[in-house]
């Protein structure tokens, strides 16, 4: 259960610096940083990054009850996305903000692209590294013995 929540925090990192990069080549990053009152890029990426890392805890939680191929776990993390695009970007970012909620625009579609990558990337990374961090769990633990 730990590595498969670990993988998907790794996964979280990987899926929000992807994202994040999206929303750099189109100015988004420093609405995020609004988000704390600040207009600084480089506090965006840290707001951006903290909430990926949350987001792939909850994945990681999510995951851990069962374990997932990779398809499967591709396919969950774009459903993923898409609830947190509609909970994050059309909901609670524009309520914080004080901006109208549920408002889907050129820049609400671009940021749905964005969600998806991050679940995608969020999924395909947990599914590749969760193997791979329990077989180095167990091998460590026959090592001590």
């Amino acid at each position: 259960m730990r590595e498969r929540v670990l993988a998907a925090l790794v996964g979280g990192l990987v899926g929000g610096a992807l994202f994040g990069a999206l929303m750099e080549l189109t100015g988004m990053i420093e609405m995020v940083a609004g988000l704390v009152g600040s207009q600084s890029p480089t506090v965006g990426w840290i707001v951006h990054l903290v909430i990926s890392l949350a987001l792939g805890l909850g994945f990681g939680l999510i995951v851990a009850l069962r374990p997932l191929g990779i398809g499967a776990s591709v396919g969950l993390g774009a459903a993923y996305g898409l609830v947190w695009w509609v909970l994050g970007a059309l909901l609670i970012m524009p309520a914080a903000m004080d901006m109208p909620v549920l408002v889907v625009d050129q820049g609400a579609l671009m940021s749905l692209a964005g969600h998806l990558v991050y679940g995608v990337a969020l999924g395909a990374v947990t599914a590749a590294l969760a193997p791979r961090l329990g077989a180095d769990v167990a091998h460590a633990v026959r090592a001590r013995s």
